[in-house]
């Protein structure tokens, strides 16, 4: 064992000194980078396959493990649903062995050369897919996202260091033995993945004002944790903060189609970004469309909070607030308002919305394409749920978060995301004339 493992595995009783600890964890990723830029798919994927054979083995390990995060969890406090977030039993440790798997399969975007090209003087010029180096990523709650941003990371030819919450403290640290002994392995750095050991939260505010050995900070979790990460980060940030999503029916979409897309997006499951919050309705349609829509909601339970217009249909309702209109409840609450056509609903994303996901319901080929092109967010859907915005159902196999950001990356990040590009130049002895 190196004496950097033994540092990671150090108690987190026992780290007196955050910055010293953060600087030493620093020091290993970008080492480990620069080693990983060299690494071959070959060898990336069998440490993920050796970390899945490793997940197998020591279940049992895990599984105590977590259940001493979760003895404290309730002893503290925690809510419920944080409690099921937290939870590892034997399905989740084989759903991650399957992502494991599944990333290993993944073709490796890693020296991908794009756009190769003859200019005048006789060179070729393209640009070549590269690691983007030393990715910190900073999560709560679930212990599975160490090792899903592990094999992320690594399989993109990243180094990076990941801090959990001090939840799922003990189940981080056992998922992290299971990660260090597959790069080993596989004769790869074990400072390619380190997994920060201490809780003390000021390891988070050292990991996002290290430039020198950090490229780039990805955060997961709430919104206070990300507006945080963005306030105080000395190094780029990818990221999102809130996940308000709408879906507007447009007076020439089809009834049942309307129907089935404004259910799925609320009803499929509550607690995600990509879940609708907002539905807008086109007020040609309104008194027809929202009577079934809201009898379809509630036999899912679902509150509904509209404007005036569309209380004056449904007069059951609950009476949106402004607050409503910006609002990711995350939770079986919508809020519903009729517009006067297409432009009063983009008017509508542009003011309340997030530039997360956001879809048009309609017939019209000419409207879909200016829904596309007008409503600025990271992922524009027509005719289709924005449960769909997602890095598995984008064909990315997997991802890491979403972003709204426009730099860098945007919409779901998978591999791809987590690499940058270069220029290559290929020449024959040219000189410049």
């Amino acid at each position: 064992m190196t004496a950097h493992a033994s540092q990671t595995e150090t108690s987190v009783n026992q780290i007196d000194d955050v910055v010293a600890y953060m600087a030493g964890l620093g020091q290993g990723a970008r080492v480990a980078a620069t080693q990983m830029r060299r690494a071959v798919t070959g060898d990336k994927n069998r440490a993920l396959l050796a970390m899945a054979e490793h997940l197998q083995r020591r279940r049992s390990e895990i599984l105590e493990a977590n259940a001493a995060d979760l003895a404290r969890g309730r002893a503290s406090g925690l809510e419920a649903a944080l409690l099921d977030r937290l939870a590892l039993n034997d399905a989740r440790i084989d759903a991650m062995i399957e992502g494991l798997e599944q990333v290993a399969a993944l073709p490796d975007p890693v020296g991908e050369i794009e756009g190769l090209r003859y200019r005048p003087s006789g060179i070729q010029v393209g640009q070549m897919r590269v690691p983007l180096g030393v990715i910190g990523i900073i999560y709560e709650s679930r212990p599975n996202v160490t090792m899903e941003a592990a094999s992320l990371c690594l399989k993109s030819g990243n180094a990076s260091i990941l801090r959990g919450g001090s939840e799922a403290r003990d189940s981080n640290a056992a998922i992290a033995a299971c990660i260090r002994d597959g790069l080993r392995d596989a004769g790869l750095p074990e400072t390619a993945v380190q997994v920060v050991a201490t809780t003390d939260r000021a390891a988070v505010g050292q990991l996002i004002a290290m430039p020198e050995y950090v490229d780039v900070i990805i955060p997961r979790g709430g919104k206070s944790l990300i507006e945080r990460i963005s306030r105080e980060a000395r190094v780029p940030v990818i990221k999102h903060l809130d996940g308000v999503c709408h879906v507007y029916i447009d007076a020439t979409a089809d009834p049942e189609k309307a129907l089935a897309i404004a259910v799925n997006a609320k009803t499929h499951r509550y607690g995600t970004c990509n879940t609708m919050e907002t539905l807008l309705v086109d007020a040609p349609v309104a008194e027809a469309l929202l009577p079934r829509l809201a009898q379809a909601y509630a036999a899912h339970g679902v509150e509904l909070r509209g404007c005036e217009r569309s209380r004056a249909i449904l007069d059951d309702i609950a009476a949106a607030s402004e607050e409503d209109w910006y609002a990711e409840y995350l939770a079986p609450v919508l809020a519903v308002r009729v517009v006067d056509g297409m432009e009063a609903a983009i008017e509508h994303i542009e003011r309340y919305g997030s530039h997360h996901t956001d879809a048009i319901v309609t017939e019209d080929y000419g409207l879909a394409r200016r829904f596309m092109a007008e409503v600025d967010s990271s992922s524009v859907m027509v005719n289709a749920s924005t449960r769909f915005a997602d890095g598995f159902e984008y064909g990315l196999g997997a991802e890491i978060g979403i972003s709204t950001d426009k730099l860098h990356a945007r919409g779901p990040v998978g591999l791809e995301g987590l690499t940058t590009r270069k220029y290559v130049v290929l020449g024959d002895g040219q000189v410049r004339q």
